[in-house]
């Protein structure tokens, strides 16, 4: 088993188990700087990343915003399939306006002129899920805009969490439906794959009992809006 890779996935999946979100935002550069190609990584990440939320929407799924849910459905998916496909031949780095992006959302409560600014772009949902499902799918960090669109919808924290971990997990489903139906292969090998998602399992359990479950509401909105700012700086400075 890759030790690398098992660092990484052990990482992330303590940040997706707090936010609903994290093993392909943060996996996807970490693997890649680490020399891994990116329908490998795809192939290490997707399935740890659907273990977790598919455990955190069984655990809360009574409080999915199924109205939003609807909607990444109907105008991110195709979009994701699309741009997947297409992203051998197209490369597109998109990190420097999607980690300015984040930092805004992160920094919205300390300035009504950001506030009213991102009340005025997540208003058009169905544009900006669009724009999310193309940039999911040539670059695996469609998670970050989900978060800021989540995160300005102000839920608490079980309806923030869980209404991310659902759409994260449809997204990557779909993601990885597409790579199998294309006939990807991946150099990682098959049992390495099963045993990352049982570390992952094992790290949620652990998460979920020590850390989340301590966490108020008031506390989750400041810790997501860290995590905001931390994902907007990161995707940046990758991009410089």
């Amino acid at each position: 088993m890759p030790v690398d890779i098992l660092l990484t996935v052990v990482a992330t999946s303590v940040v997706q188990s707090v936010f609903g979100v994290g093993v392909l935002l943060f996996g996807t550069p970490l693997l890649l700087l680490l020399g891994y190609g990116f329908v490998d990584t795809l192939g290490v990440l997707l399935p740890v990343s659907i273990a977790i939320s598919a455990l955190q929407v069984l655990r809360h799924y009574q409080d999915i915003d199924t109205g939003f849910y609807k909607n990444v459905l109907v105008y991110s998916i195709p979009l994701v399939v699309l741009f997947l496909l297409a992203v051998t031949t197209v490369k597109i780095n998109l990190s420097l306006v999607i980690g300015g992006l984040l930092i805004l959302v992160a920094l919205k409560s300390f300035s009504a002129a950001i506030e009213k600014a991102l009340q005025s772009i997540v208003r058009h949902e169905k544009i900006y899920l669009m724009a999310m499902g193309l940039v999911h799918g040539v670059s695996n960090l469609g998670g970050s805009m989900l978060t800021a669109i989540i995160f300005s919808k102000h839920y608490p924290k079980n309806k923030t969490r869980v209404t991310a971990a659902a759409s994260y997990a449809t997204l990557a489903l779909c993601q990885l439906a597409t790579l199998l139906m294309i006939g990807s292969e991946f150099a990682v090998s098959f049992a390495d794959r099963i045993s990352f998602i049982q570390v992952a399992v094992v790290m949620f359990l652990l998460t979920e009992e020590m850390l989340y479950n301590g966490i108020d509401n008031e506390k989750y909105g400041k810790l997501f809006a860290l995590f905001l700012l931390a994902s907007g700086i990161l995707l940046i400075t990758k991009s410089l």
